[in-house]
């Protein structure tokens, strides 16, 4: 089924109450967001309280924002304040595995419990309108001449961007290692470095940038995905010559020590929440591609996407 027809269905779904899914609602669920406001975390993380409330999973939702170190301090303050906390959640993906292979901090997340893999996405490379550069060949040639003039701005160091641009390096001889990759806590803080000049190229996924694209503020020139993205007018890294391919997803964790059946409580509160409408609603105005995984399936993904994680790292020079 193709994605759109994917959402209508369960925004029909939603809107008749014909979902067969029940869940224990919990009071007020806590969701802990690694990462400062204005991020795709972020935005996840806040998207996901809403359908809880939409579902009737969740009473009320907060929220505690705690970015840095690619969400490892995040995942510290969650690790051990929630520990036992069955109405607790903490958003993760991709870019905190990343970050956990490159920074090695004491915590990690096999302490934290697993619920749900939520939704995917890939990687845009944009261009603040200003810059002198207007495509990424423009990008590469100047890479070549010098690789520290050129300023990478992403989320954390580790983070699929950073990736990509390591990624990028070799393709193209240049020692990944040289990559001057400016890191940030939060997809606001990287959105305005972009906006102001204060880097080259910026990555993230197409939602964070989509209304900087659309009034022309910044100018997209690749994106990481096998093909371009539906409805957009962004030549993939492939298309131009470039063998990078990498996607992003996010999802949520619970914290440790919670007991099997209070696991499977809020597995069913978030699968419940991702067929609510404000979720549908929520994936059609973010573009993201809903990919929910859950239970040993989940468990298993998260192990291999920490594999394949670290040997593509360690193939671009990163580790």
């Amino acid at each position: 089924m193709r994605r759109d027809q994917f959402l209508k269905s369960l925004a029909a779904l939603a809107a008749t109450g014909a979902l067969p899914m029940s869940a224990h609602a919990a009071g007020n669920l806590k969701i802990m967001v690694p990462a400062n406001p204005g991020g795709g975390w972020d935005t996840t993380g806040r998207a996901l309280g809403k359908a809880l409330q939409d579902a009737g999973a969740a009473t009320s939702v907060t929220y505690d924002n705690k970015g840095g170190a690619a969400g490892a301090i995040g995942l510290a303050q969650f690790v051990n304040a929630s520990k036992g906390d069955p109405n607790a959640l903490m958003v993760m993906g991709a870019v905190m595995l990343g970050g956990l292979i490159t920074g090695k901090p004491p915590v990690s997340l096999s302490q934290a419990t697993p619920i749900a893999r939520l939704t995917s996405e890939y990687n845009v490379f944009v261009l603040p309108s200003s810059s002198p550069l207007k495509t990424m060949k423009d990008v590469v040639e100047q890479l070549k001449k010098d690789p520290a003039s050129v300023k990478w701005g992403g989320g954390s160091r580790g983070a699929t961007e950073h990736i990509a641009a390591a990624m990028l390096a070799r393709e193209v001889g240049v020692d990944a290692a040289k990559i001057n990759y400016v890191p940030f806590r939060g997809g606001g803080e990287a959105t305005a470095a972009i906006l102001g000049g204060n880097v080259t190229i910026g990555g993230s996924g197409y939602s964070e940038f989509q209304q900087y694209i659309e009034s022309g503020k910044m100018r997209p020139i690749a994106v990481t995905a096998p093909q371009r993205l539906k409805g957009l007018d962004i030549p993939t890294m492939k298309e131009l010559g470039y063998n990078v391919e990498i996607g992003n997803w996010r999802g949520v964790y619970a914290p440790p020590g919670i007991t099997p059946a209070q696991r499977q409580a809020l597995t069913d509160m978030v699968v419940k929440a991702t067929s609510s409408k404000a979720w549908v609603e929520s994936l059609e105005k973010n573009g993201w591609t809903p990919a929910v995984l859950t239970g040993k399936a989940f468990d298993e993904f998260v192990d291999r996407e920490f594999a394949s994680l670290r040997a593509i790292m360690a193939k671009s020079g990163m580790i």
